[in-house]
């Protein structure tokens, strides 16, 4: 194979001059940088059935606005933070799953009853359950990045306190930290993630771009900051490779972000099993200094 060839099948032609690429491209890496930094906390706090549940409510806040004619992304944010909210008031620990199922069940309910009456063009539904690149307008683009940038901030603020009470919440608790706040936070955090990551990889496997990179990560570092930063720096390149494989196919983008996610993954868990072959046991980030 020439190389132009090979230029070529790297590189299509309109993969970064298209309009709707390169909204995919910003809209998708500011996605990978946010998934990267909450699902540390998601994998650190044993949280993936929260992530895994919020996207999926969060859908039905979608069917809900374009039944009357609202903006998705709108539906998206109120419906995410609904179920956090619902989930943080409902569960009394962090080992309680039976809130965040009931949440679930309910979110998923009210979607099917906003879609059955409203009689929804089926391919808005299918870009909104598993993800479409074309789907991401300008203004959805802007309003990813203000959430992208939100995160980080409440993030950078609240870094310490999140990462005290997810690795020794008994410690964070004498300390003097309030534990069902930093859980509000936290739930807050997953919704406001769950809202930018849903119009590019899907309701239903969003959940894998938030929980995949980060648990990867946290089989490979030792230090949660480096945790944090290769959690971010797996999703970003999952999502890049997903989107071209996206392009290339003119298949959903989810199936590919799930895929490589899962593919990262196992190659960390067999790199953990390696050197756990030679001797060399990885460090836990719990009890890691803060």
């Amino acid at each position: 194979m020439s190389s132009g060839s090979v230029l070529g099948f790297l590189f299509p032609p309109g993969i970064f001059t298209l309009a709707f690429m390169q909204n995919a491209w910003v809209a998708g890496t500011a996605v990978a940088v946010v998934s990267g930094i909450v699902g540390f906390f998601v994998v650190l706090r044993g949280s993936s059935f929260v992530a895994h549940a919020v996207p999926r409510g969060s859908f039905a806040g979608a069917a809900g606005a374009v039944l009357i004619g609202q903006s998705t992304l709108l539906g998206l944010a109120v419906f995410a933070l609904m179920s956090s909210l619902g989930i943080a008031v409902m569960r009394r620990g962090r080992e309680n799953t039976v809130a965040t199922a009931l949440v679930l069940v309910a979110a998923l309910g009210l979607g099917d009853f906003f879609l059955s009456i409203g009689n929804v063009y089926a391919p808005e539904v299918f870009s909104l359950l598993f993800g479409q690149i074309v789907g991401i307008s300008r203004q959805q683009v802007f309003w990813v990045l203000v959430i992208s940038l939100i995160i980080v901030v409440v993030v950078a603020f609240a870094y310490r306190p999140l990462l005290a009470q997810s690795v020794t919440p008994e410690t964070a608790q004498v300390r003097g930290l309030r534990p069902r706040l930093i859980d509000a936070i936290f739930l807050v955090l997953v919704s406001a993630a769950a809202t930018a990551t849903v119009p590019v990889a899907g309701a239903l496997l969003s959940f894998s771009l938030m929980v995949g990179p980060a648990a990867a990560a946290s089989l490979l570092a030792r230090r949660p900051a480096t945790a944090m930063a290769l959690g971010v720096g797996m999703a970003a390149l999952s999502l890049w490779i997903a989107l071209w494989l996206s392009y290339v196919t003119s298949w959903p983008i989810g199936f590919f972000v799930s895929s490589v996610c899962l593919l990262a993954y196992v190659l960390a868990r067999l790199s953990m099993m390696r050197r756990q072959g030679h001797g060399k046991v990885l460090g836990s980030l719990e009890g890691a200094p803060l």
